[in-house]
């Protein structure tokens, strides 16, 4: 495998193979599985992780159920989709492509069709977001008006995707039209993705770029170091309203007050059609010991309180566009209706 020939997940001699984050990036373990069981729990230790890949490992774990069921198919289905779509509760796209499946299911007169028609239906969801993630890197050129220094936040690239990413894409895209001068990458506390993952993907694509606590955004921006902060979105509302990983509205706050560029890049099918505004975005809390502890090792004593959210949603007055494969688009979000 080459430098840059990592992959997130990859169907293969009908098995899902995912490279499991959890050990990024000092350990590059790829797991292969054919147990929709164990996709659903690496979606839930995050060894698989990112709205678009989370929905793009469900739809693999979904079909694979059917593989070798010959009777009860519709039992083996709905207990099936229901244990997949309890893994994680605030990317939409785990429950678009879930749903997708579903209208696939319903439409079979022979069941004993199930497994290759919802395989083919996942692998189609597969390319489609890979497609995406190549026109919202193209269209994201025109955030750039000169070489630039990019603030990303969490993780966004191919380990968040099917594709080169999101808002990495962008930065990805920008950087190989010699567009991008540095970037500037939250840790991103408390699970590290920025510190592990995305610094592992800026790595993988010589990239140059620096890590830095979360909480030093704010001097980094006074400095003058940020030209436009790009993050991705886990969840859009119909009015632009985004939900994505804890810290970002931080970042669009810090970014509105230093009259910074602040984006949000991600895949139409992260936009929720069903909800009006972010109040009505699910939050996933996260258990403390996610926080207390580094590995398995604790830094507090266990009766320490915590507030363990995952995700904030950024109001959409203070996102400067979204940006999807559609094209970009500035405030008020009307297209998204």
């Amino acid at each position: 495998m080459s430098l840059t020939d990592y992959f997130s997940v990859k169907f293969e001699n009908q098995k899902l193979i995912f490279l499991d984050q959890t050990k990024l990036p000092l350990e590059e373990v790829y797991v292969e599985t054919d147990s929709y069981e164990r996709i659903a729990k690496a979606i839930e230790r995050l060894e698989i992780r990112g709205a678009p890949l989370i929905g793009i490992a469900a739809a693999y774990g979904l079909a694979l159920s059917l593989k070798n069921v010959d009777k009860e198919h519709e039992k083996v289905f709905h207990s099936v989709f229901k244990r997949l779509a309890e893994t994680r509760p605030t990317a939409v796209n785990l429950f678009r492509a879930l749903n997708d499946l579903k209208d696939e299911f319903e439409k079979l007169s022979d069941k004993n069709l199930t497994y290759d028609k919802l395989l083919n239906k996942a692998k189609e969801i597969h390319k489609k977001d890979e497609e995406f993630c190549l026109k919202i890197g193209r269209n994201g050129l025109s955030l750039f008006k000169q070489k630039s220094n990019v603030l990303t936040h969490c993780n966004t690239g191919k380990l968040a995707t099917g594709g080169i990413g999101t808002a990495f894409g962008i930065i990805k895209t920008a950087f190989d039209n010699g567009l991008v001068d540095h970037v500037f990458a939250d840790e991103t506390r408390p699970l590290l993705q920025g510190l592990r993952l995305t610094a592992f993907e800026l790595d993988k694509n010589g990239i140059p770029f620096t890590m830095q606590t979360d909480s030093s955004a704010a001097e980094l921006m006074k400095q003058g170091k940020v030209d436009l902060v790009i993050t991705g979105a886990d969840r859009i509302a119909l009015n632009g309203d985004s939900a994505n990983k804890i810290g970002t509205y931080n970042l669009a706050i810090l970014a509105n007050y230093h009259k910074i560029p602040f984006y949000i890049a991600a895949p139409s099918t992260t936009i929720d059609r069903t909800i009006a505004s972010g109040e009505e975005i699910i939050i996933e809390y996260r258990k403390k010991e996610e926080l207390l502890t580094v590995g398995q090792t604790a830094i507090t004593p266990d009766n320490y309180q915590a507030f363990t959210p995952a995700f904030d949603v950024t109001p959409a007055h203070l996102i400067s566009g979204i940006i999807t494969e559609e094209g970009v688009f500035s405030f008020p979000y009307n297209f998204i209706q």
